[in-house]
């Protein structure tokens, strides 16, 4: 089966936009996000399933790059949903409530029986959202499944399943459950070699929050976020473009480097650099450009 490694390093922001709502796909597409995610699950009522199916469809024809969020492989609905939007051949699809690696194969050949195996579809699967699902993260970087473009969490569906009533502690980091979630998640996706995306900053309008949550999220390692409105895009990809500062260091490292071939590590400033400076200094440079 095909493998789809999607922008692992480049997207920052992916915002959803509920299938059902013609005025907010409009105004979607503006927004400035790297990555739209037509929503056909959580953001759409039962009634309003069929009639987002058709909406999606007729915008993916127009926004060739948008991705789609259908509904689990639990469902009854899943199947109906990629019938709808595979003849538009979207970008992705994200799949919810990912029970492990065994369902994003599943939904791998399933996306291959309607499109093609040359069409390059990628899956990003919310791997986190039941206790049991949390429990097979790792195995996502022991067999890659096909299609994977990246893997993202979400806390708000564990948070029902546990019973918790916070996610957070009183200075605003997660709290032990869902940090470790987090962190494996970050840790297999590179493993895997496919892009880590953090989940999304809940109080949309916090921006002040959502830009520190971002900035540790990007100084974390994680190559973008998730977004559910569009006053947050411009703070996600803000959070997840290197600085002016951090480039010219970069390429300072480099040129370090350069000047002298044979050295495995070399100073600059009063510092003393190896090969893992380097690796960073060249990544950097890659993901601004």
């Amino acid at each position: 089966m095909t493998h789809v490694q999607t922008g692992p390093t480049t997207t920052r922001s992916w915002l959803f936009a509920p299938g059902d709502s013609e005025r907010k796909l409009a105004k979607v597409a503006t927004c400035g996000a790297d990555v739209v995610i037509v929503d056909l699950e959580d953001a759409v009522a039962p009634p309003n399933k069929a009639r987002a199916r058709g909406l999606a469809s007729e915008w993916l024809a127009d926004h060739p790059n948008a991705w789609v969020r259908i509904n689990p492989l639990s469902s009854d609905l899943w199947q109906d949903d990629l019938a709808a939007v595979l003849p538009a051949r979207p970008a992705g699809i994200m799949l919810p409530k990912a029970a492990g690696p065994v369902e994003v194969a599943q939904l791998a050949a399933a996306i291959t029986d309607g499109a093609g195996t040359d069409a390059a579809i990628g899956i990003l699967p919310l791997v986190s959202e039941t206790a049991a699902a949390a429990l097979t993260i790792p195995l996502y970087a022991a067999a890659t499944p096909p299609r994977l473009a990246g893997l993202t969490w979400g806390a708000e569906d564990l948070s029902t399943v546990l019973g918790a009533t916070r996610k957070r502690d009183e200075r605003g980091f997660w709290t032990d459950a869902f940090r470790l979630i987090r962190a494996q998640v970050l840790l297999t996706a590179h493993a895997a070699g496919v892009a880590p995306v953090d989940t999304l900053f809940a109080d949309f309008r916090d921006l002040a929050g959502l830009a520190r949550v971002a900035a540790a999220s990007y100084a974390d390692g994680f190559a973008g976020m998730l977004a559910i409105h569009p006053d947050q895009v411009a703070i996600i990809n803000a959070a997840f473009t290197p600085t002016a500062g951090q480039l010219a260091e970069a390429r300072a490292i480099i040129a370090a480097f350069a000047a002298d071939p044979g050295a495995g590590a070399v100073q600059l400033d009063g510092r003393m650099l190896d090969q893992p400076h380097l690796v960073l200094a060249r990544r950097l440079l890659a993901r601004a450009e």
